[in-house]
């Protein structure tokens, strides 16, 4: 049987540890050849090292793959220029991203700094739209030039960016934005050949170790970093493109397509809103409205 991405080019930041190292594994397994970005930092994203990624690189190329490796900051634009111009030159051409780096400076909102802010934005949320644009202007020339791209970029979300997490403001914030971010580039790209999509997945990594809910399900539940890699590939790859604007959870076993904002009850005044009458609207529509689903996608009932 044909691997999936047989020949495709796969630039996955973040790829040294965790799931973007699962991430990068899988997608050599399917045939592509792959960029295997990290800066090599801590996990509250201090200090760089090449040993990451170039260790995941050599271990694909021992099994018989190809794959280089980067060390760009994805969090400034030159970066992330640089990043997706060694996919190109290397390997001639691009076909897929997968946004993967990210960092934790989990802090509450009275103790957080500026610099908790800005790190973990620019990070996620930042990184991932450089990266984005990018990639978008290398596919936009393709397809102007009469070429037909089959471009795939898949971003990382979270349940804390779908759902809210307390004392990860920061962290929820730039998810949040990816989400966002998934849906207007999937409405941008289309026309380019581009599909986007998003995965907010669970796994027991170095970023989630120590958070005190994820060992216990962990024993419940199959949270290797492994288990979220197969439907990243596939949404990689040739046969999704009829998939886009998507965000997919992936927990161990279970996957779910999450349903964004929509607009919920309402009511319409015969004039302009006064406070007070605005403010008896308003407790009737929250009394009708869903409720707010908890960290992990559930409403109660």
């Amino acid at each position: 049987m044909a691997k999936i991405c047989a020949g495709r080019v796969v630039v996955i930041t973040g790829a040294g540890n965790g799931i973007g190292r699962a991430h990068a594994l899988a997608f050599a397994g399917a045939g592509a050849r792959v960029v295997v970005n990290d800066l090599g930092g801590a996990r509250d994203g201090a200090g760089s090292s090449t040993a990451a990624a170039e260790t995941v690189a050599a271990e694909i190329r021992a099994a018989g793959g190809e794959a280089v490796a980067n060390f760009d900051d994805i969090s400034t634009w030159d970066g992330a220029r640089r990043l997706i111009g060694q996919a190109v030159e290397r390997f001639g051409r691009l076909d897929t991203v997968v946004n993967n780096a990210g960092i934790l400076r989990d802090r509450t909102l009275v103790g957080m700094t500026e610099q908790d802010w800005d790190a973990v934005v620019g990070v996620h949320l930042k990184g991932t739209a450089a990266v984005l644009h990018h990639a978008a202007t290398h596919w936009r020339q393709r397809s102007k030039a009469g070429e037909e791209v089959a471009g795939r970029v898949i971003n990382t979300t979270s349940t804390s960016g779908l759902y809210g997490n307390p004392g990860q403001s920061n962290y929820a914030a730039a998810k949040a934005g990816i989400a966002a971010l998934t849906i207007s580039a999937a409405q941008e790209l289309g026309r380019y050949g581009v599909t986007v999509n998003a995965v907010a997945p669970a796994a027991l990594t170095r970023m989630t170790e120590d958070l005190g809910v994820m060992p216990d399900l962990a024993a419940q539940h199959d949270l290797a970093p492994e288990s979220v890699p197969p439907v990243v590939v596939w949404l990689g790859s040739p046969l999704s493109g009829h998939v886009t604007g998507r965000v997919v959870t992936v927990f161990g076993s279970r996957l779910s397509v999450a349903e964004g904002w929509v607009d919920g009850p309402a009511a319409v005044g015969a004039e302009r809103w006064e406070p007070e009458t605005a403010g008896e609207a308003l407790d009737k529509l929250v009394e009708r409205a869903a409720p707010n689903a908890d960290a992990f996608g559930r409403r109660s009932e």
